[in-house]
């Protein structure tokens, strides 16, 4: 039975949308009409284990979409993350769903939208977490839509008989659903942004890459993860290692038998003692001949993409996220001079790498030394050539978030920024990772900004050329800085193996980078004028 949107100036009655699938009912809170969990593919469990995602079993009637889906299968952050990261569990296998927050739920509107992937190492979140609430982005007149994907082992293991990258397989399905469904809420699909952080970002990075994913979306924002893609050998070891405790086949159906609290409690085991910085096992998007044909970083720099508009960036500390909740950051100091040798290792440079670094910052202690070693390696220098690879017509935008948390010892660390781009600094789980009295007008100015680029594929400030301006969101008013990483950066191009170059695609060959000129760092106001706070800024979100 077909049910029409209600008249999107109503706000007595529940909303109602009808979806290829069925009907569902959302809620009007504080005026924004919110879907949630409404499913876009059908459990992948059962028969479906360890498979690519296929349609949902459409419904008769209205379906209720007042609460957050299920959640997919995740162990739990360790006691020292679960204090900072936020990460609510929802029982139930239809988990492949997503949400909707809308100001005009009807197929009039033809709203600008803009879909959330979430990050977590391709092992944890969800669209359920609170820092994620869509409503700031709905009052500036955005559809905003976040997304679940399978995790671990489940969304990103390797076997001999199932296909690769199912967990971007579910991303690929959550966006074909936007492309078919999203003008009933109000959206645009011609106007399609993505948006991620970490994990997120590097899945945006392979559908960047993806023929399959061409014509989804107009707009991608990076925010600290670049495009890459894991060596298989690398995800297999992952896989082998937990059939080893299991005592099974290293095969998809074998792991399908194994009970899934087991299966989650022996992922975790694993990758226990994996870091971003330090290495270690972890899953990862690997090259599949298929949604993933070549390395996703080697198919941009040769032309990939060349009409998605992109905003890029990082913050400044990525590294204390990683390090300073488990104490590593003074193990790493204590160890000093083997602390180095493993950052060499890991970034497969030589000792004039850390020299220069040291020379930079001749204050740093070691921890300092190779957290920003290891992140420039592994974020900010591809990011750097991805921007740099941008055709004229196309513009990149970089940006750098510099405010420090209030939380002793994290600095400007990773994710510290998802509570400003969302503008939900106030909700309690951001203020976990931010510290409480987080600064309202540093979340107005960088969320309007995230809208801006969503609605007019401009954030505000200068385009990226050969200047290399990046716009530093920090203490006091958003200004732009020209190549304030230049020169750590630089130290890298003359290493062999620069970072970002498709280093687990061994049928590859990376793309030169051109030596760019030293510069001094410079420091000029946007050309723009600033663009004045939306209505509503400040509000204390529930």
């Amino acid at each position: 039975m077909a049910v029409d949107a209600v008249d999107s100036t109503s706000r007595t009655h529940d909303p109602v949308v009808t979806t290829p699938y069925g009907a569902v009912r959302g809620r009007y809170e504080d005026g924004v009409a919110v879907f949630r969990g409404i499913p876009y593919a059908a459990p992948p469990f059962g028969a479906r284990r360890f498979r690519p995602p296929v349609p949902p079993e459409p419904w008769d009637g209205v379906r209720d979409a007042g609460e957050f889906g299920p959640t997919p299968p995740k162990p739990p952050y360790s006691e020292a993350f679960a204090r900072l990261l936020a990460d609510p569990v929802v029982p139930g296998d239809d988990c492949l769903n997503l949400n909707v927050w809308t100001p005009e739920p009807g197929p009039g509107a033809r709203l600008p939208v803009m879909v959330w992937i979430h990050g977590g190492a391709l092992t944890r979140g969800s669209s359920a977490v609170p820092v994620y609430d869509g409503q700031a982005f709905a009052r500036g007149g955005v559809v905003l839509v976040s997304i679940n994907y399978r995790l671990g082992v489940e969304g990103y293991g390797l076997f001999p008989d199932a296909p690769p990258n199912a967990g971007l397989r579910d991303q690929l399905a959550a966006l074909e659903w936007v492309r078919e469904s999203i003008a009933r809420f109000g959206g645009d699909p011609d106007r399609v942004t993505v948006f991620g952080e970490s994990a997120g970002a590097i899945s945006i990075g392979a559908l960047l890459a993806s023929p399959r994913a061409q014509g989804l979306f107009r707009r991608a924002v990076l925010q600290s993860g670049p495009p890459e893609a894991s060596e298989r050998d690398k995800v297999r070891r992952m896989v082998r290692r937990m059939a080893t405790r299991l005592k099974v086949p290293a095969t998809a159906r074998a792991f399908a038998a194994v009970d899934r609290a087991l299966l989650l409690r022996t992922q975790a085991d694993v990758a226990r003692l994996g870091s971003p910085v330090l290495g270690g096992p972890a899953f990862g998007i690997v090259v599949d001949g298929d949604l993933v044909p070549r390395h996703p970083m080697e198919a941009l720099l040769a032309g990939g993409a060349p009409d998605v508009e992109l905003l890029l960036g990082w913050t400044s500390e990525e590294y204390r996220l990683w390090l300073a909740p488990g104490g590593l950051l003074e193990r790493v100091d204590r160890l000093g001079p083997v602390a180095l040798a493993g950052a060499m290792a890991r970034c497969r440079c030589g000792h004039e790498v850390p020299r220069g670094y040291r020379a930079i910052h001749p204050g740093a202690g070691t921890a300092d030394l190779v957290g920003q070693m290891v992140t420039d390696h592994l974020l900010r220098v591809p990011l750097h050539r991805l921007a740099d690879a941008r055709p004229p017509r196309t513009p990149a935008y970089v940006y750098e978030f510099a405010w420090p948390s209030h939380v002793p010892g994290l600095g400007a660390c990773h994710a510290l920024e998802l509570g400003f781009v969302f503008d939900t600094v106030e909700v309690p789980q951001a203020a976990q990772l931010a510290g409480p009295g987080a600064p309202q007008e540093l979340a107005d100015a960088m969320h309007s900004a995230w809208v801006r680029f969503a609605v007019e594929g401009d954030p505000g400030w200068e385009a990226w050329d050969a200047s290399h301006p990046v716009r530093i969101f920090g203490a006091g008013p958003p200004h732009t800085v020209l190549g304030p990483r230049d020169r750590e950066l630089a130290l890298w191009d003359a290493e062999p193996g620069r970072p970002g170059a498709p280093l687990s695609s061994p049928e590859s060959t990376p793309s030169p980078r051109p030596r760019r000129p030293r510069r001094v760092m410079a420091v000029r106001p946007s050309s723009r004028p600033p663009r004045p706070p939306r209505a509503g800024g400040g509000r204390s979100l529930p």
